[in-house]
């Protein structure tokens, strides 16, 4: 018996600055190490040289303008220089190397984020939109490298200078730079309130972005549907509903972010102000020498850049935490439809398969399936038929184990596949969806797909096989002709043809057909089924099939409504129960049958 356990994201404690903090810091702070040294010392070097600009210009003012030392203004010069392409060295190392560790972050978690995804279970994505998904990640994924490099930044650069033209100023004049000092606590508290209000405002901004993303994508996918029902100007509504809720939101964090503006810049001006009235005062009256005044100023106008920037770190922390802590959210889901821990290798000797007194329900719904019991004999195929809802799509997702029953088993000759690892219980499963999909790249790379290391002549096999051979020899580029997104330069048809290739390339030992003529016509159909039943031999086969011409050809047949099994048997016993539900789904195929014979002779 298996429990379900649906992935669950654990956000029910919203972390917060320090933690996130914390978190990136120790996750990828040693990976960076060296490269971080290199970049602190250049910051280090950008600091020290802006503290002796700030404190060597005393001498330029008193030694130039009051002493007219010619000699000692060369030295000045020079010191000034020296000082200036420091600065451009440092600041030049210092971008390349932050810029190579974001690029590098960027990079890993992208990759981690898919390697994550990759592992969750079917029921995430069915729960999450992909469009959102995409979305989410394409805006988020830099929220971790801005928060790193930020924080790097704003400490070993803008602190370090703050504080060494801090001690310029109290070395030129200490009363002064009291004066400036009185400015700092209302900035702080009206920034922590700010700060506040923008976490709340950037995640919403954040989702609002996503919704319009998704929405973009999703219509771009499926334009062929808007365009044939003229869904254009409904689909443009909406859109721009959720772009004007989006803008709304973006025009709210932008006057969050600068509110603190008015006040910086206004007691900036005051302090700024106050200084050069005292200074000039001091040298009017007291005749005091203008050069520590103007290294004073020097250093408190440099001061002002790294001290804005400061004041303002907690609004722009707290804008790349929420983007990385909405990357953390998917990071922090737990696939929990995992391997066990003995769970060994499975390897098919027969390929029988059995579904002992099974039970399934997707999360929040009633049983889709109760009770399943019935056994696909190995090398034979067996058909799964019964009206829509009946639970036959289940049943065939349950064997690859996208889901897990919540009661009963599953067993492949005798092995519950429960104690194997998913891997290997794949890799013996060729698989043929009711809604192909190709994926970016050649024909050859979508028939690749099923085995990576199918030779040539096996995809050409494989691709004869499945009656798909000689269209592809049709295209501009043969086998290397690029399939356009999800194949949309081929027919439907052509692109069931390629997946059902894709699927026999594997050659594995299991074979699960959804519906997988569903999208043929009769002709190509016939051609298929022909080839179908050629790699069929020697196969276990599970069937969902509507047509009784693939029906009928089974060596068995499990009939299914309201998620239980009500009839097996072969089509002729099955046939002999007049009052059966197979009887009653053989006389409505026959109706349809008959309409559509009916309607291809009037078109004729």
């Amino acid at each position: 018996m298996a429990v379900v356990n649906y992935p669950k994201k654990r956000t029910e404690i919203v972390p917060g600055l320090l933690d996130m903090l914390k978190r990136i810091l120790r996750e990828n702070g040693r990976d960076y190490i060296g490269t971080y040294a290199i970049a602190i010392f250049c910051m280090l070097l950008i600091a020290a040289t802006t503290a002796f600009l700030a404190w060597i210009m005393e001498d330029v003012i008193n030694e130039a303008f009051v002493n007219q030392d010619a000699q000692a203004i060369w030295y000045v010069s020079g010191g000034i220089l020296a000082a200036f392409v420091i600065r451009g060295i440092a600041s030049y190392v210092e971008a390349v190397s932050l810029n190579i560790i974001g690029n590098n972050i960027v990079a890993r978690y992208q990759q981690r984020l898919f390697d994550h995804l990759m592992a969750l279970n079917l029921s995430y994505f069915s729960d999450t939109r992909s469009a959102q998904i995409a979305a989410q990640i394409s805006q988020n994924v830099t929220g971790i490298r801005d928060t790193l490099n930020m924080t790097i930044t704003l400490l070993a650069r803008d602190i370090v200078t703050l504080v060494a033209l801090i001690v310029v100023m109290f070395s030129k004049d200490a009363i002064l730079s009291m004066v400036v000092f009185f400015v700092a606590p209302p900035i702080v508290l009206s920034l922590r309130y700010i700060a506040r209000r923008l976490r709340t405002a950037t995640r919403q901004a954040i989702d609002l972005n996503s919704q319009v993303l998704g929405a973009m994508q999703e219509t771009v996918q499926g334009i062929t549907i808007v365009k044939s029902f003229t869904m254009e100007d409904r689909l443009s509504e909406r859109i721009s509903h959720i772009i004007g809720n989006a803008e709304q939101r973006a025009n709210r964090i932008a006057r969050l972010g600068e509110r603190t503006a008015p006040i910086t810049e206004t007691l900036s001006g005051v302090a700024i102000s106050s200084v050069i009235v005292y200074a000039a005062y001091r040298s009017i009256h007291n005749n005091v020498p203008p050069g520590a005044f103007f290294s004073f100023i020097t250093a408190l106008l440099l001061a002002y850049d790294p001290a804005r920037r400061l004041t303002k770190l907690q609004i722009n922390l707290e804008k790349a935490v929420v983007n990385a802590r909405m990357i953390y959210e998917i990071l922090d889901t737990e696939p929990l439809q995992g391997d066990k821990e003995n769970a060994v290798e499975l390897e098919v000797t027969n390929g029988q398969i059995e579904f002992n007194d099974v039970s399934f329900r997707y999360p929040d719904s009633e049983l889709v399936l109760d009770n399943v019991s019935f056994a696909a004999q190995a090398g034979k195929t067996t058909a799964i038929v019964g009206p829509s809802g009946a639970g036959k799509s289940t049943i065939i997702s349950l064997v690859p184990r996208f889901y897990d029953p919540i009661s009963g088993n599953i067993t492949i000759d005798g092995v519950d596949i429960e104690d194997v690892t998913k891997s290997s219980l794949r890799k013996n499963i060729a698989y043929v969806s009711q809604q192909p999909w190709l994926f970016e790249g050649s024909i050859r790379d979508n028939i690749r797909y099923g085995l990576p290391e199918a030779s040539d002549a096996e995809i050409e096999e494989a691709a004869k096989l499945a009656h798909a051979h000689d269209f592809i020899l049709e295209q501009p580029q043969g086998y290397d002709t690029p399939v356009g997104e999800n194949g949309i330069t081929l027919s439907g048809g052509q692109r069931q043809r390629l997946s059902i290739a894709r699927a026999l390339v594997r050659n594995a030992p299991i074979l699960i057909l959804d519906e997988a003529t569903s999208a043929l016509d009769n002709e190509s159909e016939a051609a298929v089924q022909k080839a179908l039943d050629k790699a069929m031999k020697g196969r276990t086969v599970l069937v969902i099939a509507h047509r009784l011409s693939t029906i009928a050809k089974a060596d068995k047949i499990v009939v299914m409504e309201a998620g239980k099994v009500v009839e097996q048997g072969s089509h002729a016993e099955l046939s002999e129960h007049s009052d059966g539900v197979y009887s009653r789904l053989q006389k409505i195929h026959s109706r349809g049958n008959k309409v559509e014979m009916k309607k291809d002779n009037e078109d004729e």
